[in-house]
């Protein structure tokens, strides 16, 4: 026909096989090192010790409530008790649990909090704790102004998560984290009770009120709300918040473990604690009188 041309048809290029790729599975982790019968146990005295808290409805973390007043002079009373006495003196080379007055001490600088695991703490719960306490640093940073981040450079703010094993093998560790740490303190860390369920020890140069390094003991034996309630009280307590106190409530600075995580007490502790009206190194006479009308801001002229 005319005007009709044949067209010839170019044939599709073969598609390109599509790339193979193969997903290798993942490395797997290295097995932990077995942990000792003495630290199996304990595992299963704390997980008794949390039940039988949590059956008598202790440990709790609702922060207070109308089941739990205060007023401004309970809060001022608190502060001096919890802020401006020790919880232990040195014995020997012991520490030795006895409330003895003090002065005002608290952080001056940056906090550089790291967090170090023992080789028996397995990676689920390392993963759990290191959010908790990355958490919780935000949480008081924004109560006291302070600059707290976590970081492995050039800390000053040591948080340790141990197994029994991985404690008594820490000894180089700790001198090396705090040279020239006093027998005492090794001490302490070394061989707490089985009632001793954390520590803190904060340190400062040359008898200054101001702190310049903290190391805090958590038992990797205890189940997760017992170790976050032990992240929470001596996490604070390194701030300088260093003692208990028996009628402090609703508090965590109180042995009676009626609280187990932060209350609202406690977070307005924090704020006097590093209210600028206060200075390191007030005597409890000296800062009395200021914690007491931080206190009644606080709590809106409530007495």
């Amino acid at each position: 026909m005319a005007g009709c041309q044949d067209l010839a048809t170019t044939p599709d290029p073969e598609p390109e096989p599509p790339e193979l790729t193969v997903e290798l599975p993942p490395e797997p982790e290295a097995p932990l090192p077995e942990r000792s019968e003495a630290s199996l146990a304990l595992s299963v005295h704390y997980q008794r010790l949390q039940n039988d808290l949590l059956s008598q409805g202790l440990m709790r973390g609702d922060g207070g409530g109308p089941d739990t007043p205060y007023t401004d002079v309970m809060l001022t009373r608190n502060f001096i008790r919890i802020a401006l006495f020790d919880e232990y003196v040195t014995a020997g080379d012991e520490l030795v649990a006895e409330a003895t007055l003090s002065r005002l001490r608290r952080w001056e600088q940056p906090i550089r909090m790291a967090v170090e695991f023992g080789a028996t703490v397995p990676q689920a719960q390392r993963d759990r704790d290191q959010s908790s306490i990355s958490t919780y640093g935000a949480r008081l940073a924004r109560l006291t102004g302070l600059s707290i981040r976590q970081t492995d450079q050039d800390p000053n703010f040591h948080v340790l998560v141990l197994n029994e094993d991985d404690r008594l093998a820490s000894e180089a560790r700790l001198r090396e984290l705090v040279p020239g740490i006093t027998p005492s303190s090794l001490r302490a860390f070394m061989f707490p009770p089985r009632d001793t369920l954390c520590l803190v020890i904060a340190f400062s140069e040359g008898g200054a009120p101001s702190y310049s390094k903290a190391v805090v003991l958590i038992r990797g034996e205890h189940p997760d709300l017992l170790r976050l309630a032990c992240i929470h009280e001596e996490l604070a307590q390194g701030l300088g918040l260093a003692n208990d106190s028996p009628q402090a409530r609703p508090s965590i600075f109180n042995d009676d473990e009626e609280f187990g995580l932060l209350t609202t007490h406690d977070e307005m502790l924090l704020r006097m604690l590093y209210d600028p009206r206060l200075s390191p190194g007030m005597s409890a006479a000296e800062a009395a009188p200021i914690a007491r009308r931080i206190a009644t801001e606080l709590l809106g002229g409530e007495s």
